[in-house]
């Protein structure tokens, strides 16, 4: 497996599974009804925010984009989002591009990486994060409406650099 940068021809098979993610309704806050226009705007990142892929071979197994948290003053603090194609899960490729993205904002001088909705019952990220260095710093109670699990807490997790 190798994590690059994104390119133009990735597109189909990263659509593929932002909106398979998008669609499930159980971890990302997205419209589920997004179009794939909506879909590309959302997921690519102009620079000097930045959208790689994990590939095996020609195959996308997973997808992450990387960027400040906000404008201005708080353009210190980087913020990451991650999707993984569900028969790729377990394998390691959410460890990989969640590292990806941890040594780029270091290097691009960072003060740390903030995740602003991480969904409390997506344990499996939850407990990623938790391993690389991240808290939570905060829960909002109820934020998101889960299809099986009815309204869960928001975290909102921070790896200080």
């Amino acid at each position: 497996m190798q994590v690059r940068e994104f390119r133009e021809s990735d597109w189909p098979q990263v659509w593929a599974i932002v909106r398979e993610v998008v669609r499930a309704r159980d971890t990302f806050t997205y419209d589920p009804e997004m179009s794939e226009s909506d879909g590309r705007a959302t997921w690519v990142e102009a620079a000097p925010g930045r959208t790689v892929v994990a590939v095996d071979g020609a195959r996308v197994l997973g997808t992450a984009k990387m960027g400040a948290n906000r404008p201005g003053p708080g353009d210190h603090v980087s913020t990451a989002s991650f999707m993984v194609a569900a028969d790729a899960r377990g394998r390691g490729v959410g460890t990989e591009l969640l590292r990806d993205a941890t040594a780029w904002a270091r290097a691009a001088g960072f003060a740390g990486m903030q995740f602003n909705a991480v969904a409390e019952s997506n344990r499996t990220a939850v407990a990623l994060y938790e391993r690389h260095g991240f808290r939570v710093v905060g829960t909002v109670p109820g934020a998101f409406a889960h299809p099986a699990l009815g309204r869960v807490g928001l975290h909102i997790m921070y790896l200080e650099f």
